[in-house]
């Protein structure tokens, strides 16, 4: 099979002599042949393929590092030109896609998240989520107490906000904090003199937790004019994320509109935090609901001897990664994200 390599594409291999990279699809083992090469100083080398798989099925080989760096080049079929500075592979042979790098600061991460929430609405997403630690990139949930963590999740709401939407949106976005009191907050302090439609998935009451109280009416609030909705930190009650499953059924689901979950947490209910005996609403909502969602922005950190992070930015694939003095390598790469307990037990251990 000859063509043009996918864009952009590193080809990760040894230097010294002309190789076949091969690579797995679907149908079996494929080679590419590098054909070029051109010293760049001691142990570095560029290499390009010039002819290589061109099926969008290709499925890449994992990737382990060690420190040896490498340089590597790939040309697009645009002719654009990549290059990128790898360390030395554990294995000959494996082909790696290029992946937007692990953020250095919120700056950096929101102008991430304004191009991978970009390209999942082009690509029609219609839920979106979006997740990140706010207390420090290396931080975990818990890590500041869940009141600061809310505030911060509160001014990242906004600064996302400002930066994906366009000004002429702003009247047409509708932000649903977790319950009235959140919102309320929200208008007098973070959003105030803004122009976005501020509301809200709950109104708690004792009643409500017994399950007596009257349930928000969503549809009843949202708007024609409404384009897009936005969740904010859905986490604090499990009645959140029921909520906003309600908003997606009466609101969104027909027409199209898109609702990105900002900082929701969903992974307690992915893992079974909440016991399905207890809250058999959630686990239904884990099974048929959560599923839907295209992660669009993601960041996850495991603490401990075999610490790393479970990073992805759309339309790229998972990474896991492991900061090494500063600079965040890449330990393992597959396209669908895979479960929080394979990453802290099998992947992360096994790197």
């Amino acid at each position: 099979m000859e063509g043009i390599l996918p864009s952009p594409v590193l080809i990760c291999a040894y230097p010294l002599r002309r190789r076949k990279i091969s690579s797995v699809n679907q149908t079996g083992q494929v080679s590419m042949d590098v054909t070029r090469f051109q010293p760049y100083g001691k142990n570095r080398y560029f290499y390009m393929a010039t002819h290589g798989l061109s099926s969008s099925s290709h499925k890449y080989n994992y990737c382990g590092w060690k420190s040896l760096p490498l340089h590597f080049q790939s040309t697009s079929s645009q002719g654009t030109v990549h290059k990128s500075l790898c360390h030395q592979p554990m294995f000959t042979g494996c082909i790696v896609r290029s992946a937007v790098k692990f953020p250095s600061d919120y700056a950096e991460l929101m102008d991430q998240v304004k191009v991978a929430t970009g390209a999942a609405l082009h690509d029609s997403k219609i839920l979106l989520e979006i997740e990140f630690p706010t207390a420090g990139l290396d931080s975990v949930s818990g890590d500041a107490e869940g009141g600061i963590e809310m505030n911060l999740s509160l001014e990242m709401v906004k600064d996302f906000c400002l930066k994906v939407f366009k000004m002429e949106q702003f009247s047409r976005t509708r932000i649903f904090f977790p319950d009235i009191n959140e919102m309320d907050l929200a208008k007098m302090t973070v959003f105030a003199n803004t122009y976005f439609k501020m509301d809200y998935l709950t109104n708690p009451s004792g009643l409500e937790d017994i399950g007596l109280g009257k349930k928000v009416q969503l549809l009843d609030r949202v708007k024609p004019t409404d384009e897009i909705f936005v969740v904010a930190y859905p986490y604090f009650n499990v009645n959140e994320m029921l909520a906003v499953e309600d908003l997606y059924k009466d609101a969104a689901a027909e027409s199209n509109r898109p609702i990105i979950v900002f900082n929701g947490e969903l992974d307690k209910i992915r893992s079974g935090y909440y016991p399905s005996f207890f809250y058999p609403k959630l686990a239904a909502l884990s099974k048929n609901f959560l599923p839907r969602f295209e992660t669009t922005y993601y960041i996850h950190n495991f603490k401990g001897r075999f610490g790393g992070t479970l990073f992805r930015a759309y339309p790229e694939s998972w990474q896991v990664l492991r900061n090494a003095n500063g600079n965040y390598v890449c330990l393992h790469q597959q396209d669908t994200m895979p479960s929080l307990k394979d990453v802290a037990l099998k992947i992360l251990p096994n790197a």
